[in-house]
């Protein structure tokens, strides 16, 4: 079994619960985070930009990475969404049997 974090940034608060209700009504992941209020600075095609965003944060299986990425790419505005994924490398075997528990093995 093997549990990731997906990170995501949003344009808006409003974005992200709507991405973030999606993902968890389709269990491709277990729960999500949303942290309002990010202020980022990035290049994007030539010139530095500015924004405010939201981020968020899902709990999942690295199984269901492909189909996660797909179902935020297909509810995102931005032309290329930031979706990267993390390990998660121990913690409580609870909480990470809880993600399991939540989630189908694969998608599909």
């Amino acid at each position: 079994m093997a549990e990731i974090f997906v990170y995501v940034t949003c344009e808006s608060l409003e974005q992200a619960e709507t991405i973030g209700a999606a993902l968890v009504e389709r269990r491709l992941c277990a729960c999500v985070n949303i942290l309002p209020g990010m202020r980022s600075l990035y290049w994007w095609k030539g010139r530095l930009e500015r924004a405010e965003e939201a981020v968020l944060v899902a709990k999942t299986r690295e199984s269901l990475l492909e189909a996660l990425t797909a179902g935020i790419k297909s509810l995102h505005s931005y032309e290329v969404p930031c979706v990267v994924a993390l390990p998660i490398l121990g913690g409580n075997p609870d909480f990470l049997r809880w993600i399991a528990d939540e989630t189908p093995p694969s998608a599909g």
